[in-house]
């Protein structure tokens, strides 16, 4: 096949990926299921234009760290810690007992001894990716069974050192012991390096950035950070996609980890994309129409029956009966890492092109019906509650330990702002401020007010600021595209909330007005019109006389 180059096939692959998800999206179907099947049609397995598997897998890899790096971001630290015990032991528990059944089902198939043990070790892996993708989607990475599964999900990639150790040393030969020992020992390191670096110096590093108020700059900085802790994380024994989830997670800790996400959202979508597109690339739908029966076995093995281990062992390590089903659903598919174990397989001359391709075929399968298995699941667990009046119930609803309703969001902390606060402070009305300035967040903060490290702009802060509990928006933000994207956002997603802003130029207030906002302030007339207040008064015009006048100029002004 002749060298398309780097940017053909990052054109090809990015519309084929477009396509594929716009199509789905608009069946009711999950974008992942356009990705995958985007991929089969530029695979070379089909006819039609065909995209470089090697150049699209490199960018996936991208597309992975990225991934994996916004959904570290959006963890609470210390409650994956919490159900992280639950993790550590019925993880351990789950990939063992897949390991064996895997090995088992395969021998029984009749494939050689080794070959099955690469398949058991290949089924008891499930992707952080796609459950990320989903749980994302659905808004639920929050939600008790998100941290559950991203708490087994990381066992699982750590599993992966010792069984890529132990599989390539049973291929070739080797001292078991001591390669185990070593994978795990600078795997030990790595943690340790990662973890002041993760919740001292890159908050720091980023506060810093921030505080230059170049969006570029501060981009650049996350995503080398991102793509640096995973190429990092590799040397060490680790992959890609853990290590940057590490950091994240890590990162999620800090003031400003909600302007990081925001910032690299944008970048994780285009690239998360191509991940599931390089899976879709890799079938072969001759032998997955050859194979049906046997494809069928590996993907009840992959779903149904790690799905149940799973949620079997998180409700007996003590987790409520509905998150523990959810979890084991949500991790009821094949992972990266499977698909890196199978590669290994086929490198050590060990996996065979049958073996090869029910892995890549049944993979792809589960990972194509992961978002429909998710996305009514709960659903089914409702009417099986409902009818039979045991299945877990729905969590009571939590009381919401947020500001109170009456409330005032301001966007930036300059001269106006502070004097808006000062305002404020003598009503006793509660106030949200979002500031980029990490010392007059800590200032406010010390003063018992809630305040959001961040540029005013960021989605992701103005969704910080809980917008939803706000009587009133007030934009004190300087530059011109800050407060139209801040404008822009509250009018989509609240529309009937009052907002007032100053505008600069006219065409800042025309943009204002278009928009709706309520009250607009332009400072250079409220300065004019001031100072006509103080010459009319002193020319000894009447109080009434003068406000009148007054109010006509700014209505003239403003209209």
């Amino acid at each position: 096949m002749p060298d398309t180059g780097i940017l053909v096939t990052l054109a090809l692959a990015l519309l084929a990926a477009t396509i594929g998800g716009a199509v789905a999206v608009r069946l009711g179907q999950s974008p992942i299921l356009g990705y995958v099947l985007a991929g089969l049609l530029i695979g070379p397995y089909t006819a039609g234009p065909v995209a470089e598997p090697e150049t699209v897998g490199a960018l996936a890899d991208i597309g992975l760290v990225f991934l994996l790096f916004a959904v570290g971001l959006q963890l609470s630290f210390g409650e994956l810690l919490r159900v992280g015990r639950v993790a550590v032991v019925g993880g351990t528990v789950q990939v063992v007992a897949m390991v064996v059944i895997g090995y088992l089902v395969a021998l029984a198939l009749g494939f050689g001894s080794l070959e099955s043990l690469f398949f058991g070790a290949f089924v008891s892996q499930s992707s952080s990716a796609v459950m990320a993708k989903i749980l994302g989607d659905r808004a639920e990475l929050d939600t008790a069974h998100g941290h559950v599964a991203l708490a087994w999900a990381t066992l699982q990639d750590l599993s992966t050192i010792a069984l890529v150790v132990l599989l390539g040393a049973l291929s070739v030969g080797g001292d078991l012991g001591t390669d185990i020992a070593l994978a795990l020992g600078k795997a030990a390191l790595f943690l340790v390096i990662l973890l002041p670096l993760g919740l001292r110096v890159l908050p720091w590093l980023f506060e810093r950035i921030l505080l230059l108020r170049s969006r570029e700059v501060f981009i650049l900085t996350v995503v080398a950070v991102a793509l640096g802790t995973a190429y990092v994380s590799e040397l060490f024994g680790l992959s890609l996609a853990l290590g940057a989830f590490l950091a994240g997670l890590l990162i999620s800790e800090s003031d400003i980890s909600h302007h990081i996400l925001g910032e690299i959202s944008p970048v994780r979508d285009v690239f998360a994309g191509l991940f599931f597109v390089s899976i879709g690339m890799f079938v072969d739908p001759t032998f997955v129409i050859a194979s049906l029966g046997v494809i069928a076995i590996a993907v009840v093995l992959i779903g149904p029956v790690k799905g149940f281990i799973i949620g079997a062992l998180s409700y007996m390590g003590g987790i409520p009966v509905r998150s523990a089903a959810l979890a084991g659903i949500l991790m009821a598919q094949a992972g990266e890492f499977s698909f890196l174990i199978a590669r290994q397989g086929v490198d050590a001359g060990v996996v065979g092109d049958d073996m090869f391709s029910l892995m890549l075929a049944s993979a792809a399968l589960s990972i194509v019906l992961a978002p429909s298995a998710a996305r009514f699941a709960p659903d089914v667990l409702r009417t099986l509650d409902l009818r039979y009046g045991r299945a877990p119930k729905e969590p009571e609803a939590v009381v919401s330990t947020g500001p109170p309703r009456r409330q005032v969001v301001i966007c930036g902390y300059g001269r106006v702002g502070r004097i808006v606060s000062a305002a404020l402070d003598r009503r006793g009305v509660a106030y949200t401020v979002i500031e980029v300035d990490p010392r007059v967040c800590r200032e406010l903060r010390g003063r018992g007010v809630i305040a959001v490290q961040g540029l005013a702009e960021n989605e992701r802060n103005l969704m910080a600021a809980d917008l939803g509990h706000a009587s009133v928006v007030v934009v004190t933000v300087p530059d011109s595209m800050a407060l139209q994207l801040v404008v822009h956002y509250v009018r989509r997603e609240f529309p009937r909330l009052p907002i007032i802003a100053r505008a600069r130029t006219n065409a800042e207030r025309e943009f204002l007005q278009q928009e709706g906002v309520g009250e607009i302030v332009v400072p250079e007339t409220e300065v004019a019109l001031e100072m006509a207040r103080y010459t009319l008064g002193r020319l000894g015009v009447s109080g009434p006389e003068t406000q009148a006048i007054i109010s006509g100029l700014r209505r003239r002004q403003t209209g």
